[in-house]
């Protein structure tokens, strides 16, 4: 699977045909979209509430390091791989 890098510079936001919540029925945020619903874990729930196309990719990587304990280097690289795969599922303009 090739997969987009993409670039600190970036603002992520959601695809105009995704929605994105908490749903409480599900314990969990969702991305609703016309043919269904994805359930998102907790890890990218943070990633994704945080791409309202003003924050940078640099920026939501320091948020997430700032709000959350551990090593620095593995929230980036999960943010990262989260937001690769959103962009190339479509769930994100990036």
């Amino acid at each position: 699977m090739n997969l987009t890098t993409i670039p600190d510079d970036a603002r992520p936001r959601l695809a105009p045909h995704y929605m994105f919540r908490w749903e409480a029925s599900q314990d969990a945020h969702i991305l609703l979209y016309p043919e269904g619903l994805i359930k998102l874990n907790p890890s990218a729930g943070e990633v994704l509430k945080r791409c309202d196309g003003q924050a940078s990719v640099a920026g939501i990587i320091a948020e997430l390091q700032a709000a959350f304990e551990g090593n620095d280097a593995e929230i980036a690289e999960g943010a990262r791989a989260f937001l690769d795969v959103a962009c190339d599922k479509g769930w994100l303009r990036c």
